[in-house]
């Protein structure tokens, strides 16, 4: 699909400028702004400039704390250019989560909007490594004229492209550095596995500072030479209307999403919005319940193909294969590294037996920054070990049981919440639901459930129980349900389970 001769994202860029001047290649919802392929690249280069004259040089980390727009995607491939490493920043951070992240990063200057600038300034004395703070934006910056023309720089396959911080479910966040091989890895196995080419036109409403939104919809369409659609964010009101706008082949997605959409159009897509090019939702960073699977296909006749990855596998390791033989429920199969499922001394176990998943390949990250122990630990006997519990059947395909913190253990029993949520989710009064472990004195942890019902459903907790008690033996079923209005979650729709207690 490429040339062997492209070892990084700036002769990626280069390629494809080359091929397709005057295609369209990046499209703003919020605003109508189109970027064709040249005009894409003139705008990185007046950004690679601004950075150069700000003092950048390769192997420099800028920090990104922006809304999603184009000028995200711009400042990507600024960095990108001058072999600079992006550091997308979480936007919904506190101020003292952000000042950590872009400390612990040594980032040389902040690319930051107008709507984040005040909290950079109060964080700014204590951010050692900083040299400039800029506003970036499509007024004062992205239309500023190239001072000096670009000068060449040698980027190895090997060479650090972004440093992107994990959620710190476990502790204080840790900076995954992925490099330039890795991204043109992933995005080439998702294109080749999707079968994305330059017709294409996917839609990004997943955070840009999350690798989702960066290498599945954004990355592997240019790799395709097709052309991306940001939005700022989710909107279910108004997601099949652009669906019909831009008439998008693919977006990116979470199982909150496809929740959400399904409350919202119970009826279905409204016909003047039906769009046929639109293939199939992608949708990943959280297991996806397969009855929500069911209810979405058969609601708006559009295929969900659930992914696996994590940060540190760049994006997606996994995909069900997008068509008829994809597996509800599981994660698909491998996309193009080497997956397996090890016991507890790291050896292989057989088909269907729970384990932790292992991976290895090119899209697999290079360490954890300034942490030589973590990164050690991870990469025990040349595997990557995830931390997620799943197994793989008798054909290959892989399913995700559970994070490995995650799981409870009552009376010595190993309970893998998401088996509960799965059977919570059958009842027709359900609309989300979300099991946890709670510390109790005889069987050291007890399950209980957190449920947000259907609009005008109702059910209660006896019966919910009596439910779970028809499907699950009687030491998984949660012996208490909280009916709350709303499970927390992440930005990429992650159910929060750390945060439940707090809403029980």
């Amino acid at each position: 699909m490429l040339h062997d001769s492209i070892t990084n994202l700036r002769q990626l860029l280069d390629l494809r400028v080359r091929a397709r001047l005057e295609k369209d290649f990046l499209i703003a919802t919020a605003d109508g702004r189109t970027f064709t392929y040249a005009q894409f690249d003139s705008a990185v280069n007046r950004a690679a400039s601004m950075l150069l004259n700000a003092g950048i040089v390769k192997g420099d980390t800028v920090s990104l704390l922006l809304p999603n727009s184009p000028e995200y995607i711009i400042a990507y491939f600024a960095c990108w250019k001058i072999g600079a490493l992006a550091g997308p920043v979480n936007s919904f951070l506190k101020p003292q989560e952000i000042a950590y992240v872009i400390s612990n990063s040594e980032a040389r200057v902040v690319l930051v909007h107008e709507e984040f600038l005040a909290t950079v300034q109060t964080i700014k004395s204590g951010l050692p490594t900083l040299r400039a703070v800029i506003r970036f934006g499509e007024e004062k910056n992205v239309n500023a004229k190239v001072t000096r023309g670009l000068p060449e720089v040698a980027i190895d396959t090997d060479d650090e492209a972004i440093i992107i911080y994990t959620s710190g479910t476990t502790g204080k966040p840790k900076g995954c550095l992925l490099t330039h091989g890795n991204l043109l890895a992933n995005a080439c196995q998702i294109c080749r596995w999707l079968g994305f080419n330059e017709t294409d036109r996917l839609l990004t409403v997943m955070p840009l500072f999350h690798m989702n939104a960066v290498t599945v919809t954004t990355l592997a369409a240019l790799y395709a030479g097709g052309s991306t659609v940001v939005s700022p964010r989710f909107s279910a009101s108004r997601f099949w209307q652009t669906v019909s706008d831009y008439q998008i082949t693919s977006f990116g997605s979470v199982a909150t999403m496809l929740s959400m959409l399904l409350n919202k159009f119970p009826a279905g897509v409204p016909e003047r919005l039906i769009c046929d090019q639109l293939r199939f939702a992608m949708c990943g960073s959280a297991p996806v319940p397969a009855e929500v699977i069911k209810r979405f296909e058969e609601t708006f006749h559009c295929l969900v193909v659930e992914g696996y990855g994590l940060s540190e596998s760049t994006c997606r390791s996994t995909f069900n294969p997008p068509d008829a033989s994809r597996r509800p429920g599981s994660c698909g199969l491998p996309i193009g590294n080497e997956m397996k499922v090890v016991d507890e001394q790291d050896q292989e176990v057989r088909a269907g037996v729970v384990g932790e998943i292992v991976l290895r390949g090119e899209n697999v990250f290079k360490g954890y920054y300034k942490d030589p122990e973590a990164s050690l630990s991870a990469f025990r006997n040349g595997w990557f070990h995830t931390g997620d519990l799943g197994f793989r059947d008798e054909d290959g395909f892989f399913y995700i049981v559970d994070r490995k913190s995650d799981m409870i253990i009552r009376g010595g029993e190993n309970i893998f919440p998401r088996e509960i949520d799965e059977v919570l989710y059958q009842h027709q009064a359900v609309s989300e639901a979300a099991a946890i472990g709670v510390p109790d004195p005889l069987y050291g942890e007890e399950v209980v459930a957190f449920v947000v019902l259907e609009k005008e459903n109702s059910v209660s907790e006896a019966e919910l129980i009596s439910f779970c008690r028809e499907r699950l033996a009687d030491y998984k079923c949660p012996k208490r349900i909280h009916f709350v209005s709303e499970i927390p979650k992440g930005p990429t729709g992650k159910l929060l389970k750390r945060e439940l207690p707090k809403s029980g």
